[in-house]
């Protein structure tokens, strides 16, 4: 008789609007959380007049205290300096971000920088001279988060906030789990104004980091269930790019990554997130491409410390799980087609990376909070080297 497995499993609070009229809600969530200042965060592209956000701001009325668009990809520093004097400067209560990741994470790190007062790297996650991570408790209270995503980013649920530091390419990690969001609505006219490749690489993120939770050393049944249902999503999403600029299509993308971001927050991740964390910072690439690049490498790296991740990633996708050994190579060949079919890069050479740049990068991966639940212990740089030479 096998043992009562033992683990602790915490759901966040969140309210989740979805549909065509999901934004009627929008007033009342603002007067449920007290917000009366508002700011609301976004792209340029999307605070130009005519664009979707011309529907929240509508369901705003005079509780919309200001817009800030200058949003950047990636979320550097500066910018989100600029977005925390935003904040300031009307004395916001609340925080609504529109748009994908970079949106999420700037409004994320300004109601952090605003509230605690100190610069981002005393705030940030450090590893400290024995190799252990650490992150600084953010004590002060932060303004309540509201999400209206464009694209489905595992964002949307997650209390880390990643800032870059322009200078050295390194991400800053903020950990406040008083940062989540409180609502989250989904919309048909907002999920449907992203770009088709946005879609693309964030579903792709979705995927791989599902896998990634599936094969963790961490986890517990509840996540692996959310784990299982969002790589089923994506990957029948995906599949279909005929279908891709469906709005309900989209919502389903929305939502399988909102199932993988809650469900790692319980399993963690890899060396494909790590990598692809590192190379983004690096090269500009976007993480699902470069998730989409690294993740064959990291499930041969990975399987055969993962046999039971894998037969989970089987039954999310319908393969067979009999033979372990075959059963990589099913889900390797499964993905190679569904990648090729959407256009998507197989070598890190064809997003411009440069070889001579991978020590920089496995040393910067070394640091990401992500690679403690890699199911193969990462003992040093040079095996994510050799993981990137053979991506390369």
């Amino acid at each position: 008789m096998d043992a009562m497995r033992s683990y602790q499993h915490v759901t966040p609070p969140l309210r989740i609007f979805s549909g065509e009229n999901s934004l009627a809600s929008l007033e009342r969530e603002l007067q449920r959380l007290g917000i009366e200042r508002a700011v609301l965060f976004c792209g340029a592209t999307l605070g130009q007049p005519g664009s979707p956000v011309d529907l929240i701001r509508s369901a705003l009325g005079n509780r919309l205290a200001a817009v800030f668009t200058g949003v950047k990809a990636h979320s550097p520093v500066p910018a989100v300096e600029v977005a925390t004097q935003a904040l300031r400067e009307v004395d916001a209560d609340g925080a609504i971000a529109v748009g994908g990741g970079s949106a999420i994470v700037t409004a994320r790190g300004a109601s952090i920088l605003l509230a605690e007062g100190r610069e981002p790297a005393d705030l940030s996650t450090r590893q400290d001279a024995n190799g252990k991570m650490t992150s600084p408790r953010l004590e002060a209270p932060k303004i309540p988060q509201i999400i209206i995503p464009t694209t489905p980013t595992t964002a949307i649920v997650k209390a880390g906030t990643a800032l870059l530091d322009p200078a050295t390419k390194m991400r800053m990690a903020m950990f406040d789990p008083k940062t989540r969001a409180q609502s989250v609505f989904i919309h048909p006219a907002l999920v449907g104004s992203a770009p088709e490749e946005l879609i693309i690489s964030a579903s792709l993120n979705t995927l791989a980091m599902s896998i990634e939770g599936l094969m963790s050393r961490n986890g517990d049944p509840i996540a692996d269930g959310q784990l299982i249902h969002a790589l089923r999503l994506a990957f029948q999403r995906l599949g279909n790019r005929t279908e891709l600029s469906d709005p309900a299509a989209r919502a389903d993308l929305v939502v399988a990554a909102m199932l993988c971001g809650q469900g790692t927050d319980h399993s963690g991740a890899g060396v494909t997130t790590v990598l692809g964390h590192a190379v983004g910072g690096h090269f500009g690439v976007e993480n699902g491409v470069a998730n989409a690049i690294m993740l064959p490498h990291a499930l041969r790296f990975n399987a055969a410390h993962a046999e039971a991740g894998l037969a989970k990633i089987g039954a999310a996708l319908g393969l067979p799980a009999d033979d372990p050994a075959a059963l990589l190579e099913a889900v390797i060949d499964a993905l190679a087609r569904l990648t090729t079919g959407l256009g998507v890069p197989s070598r890190l050479r064809d997003v411009g990376v440069a070889q001579e740049d991978f020590a920089k990068i496995a040393e910067h991966a070394m640091k990401d909070w992500f690679l403690r639940g890699n199911p193969r212990p990462v003992n040093n740089a040079a095996q994510l080297q050799q993981l990137l030479v053979g991506a390369w």
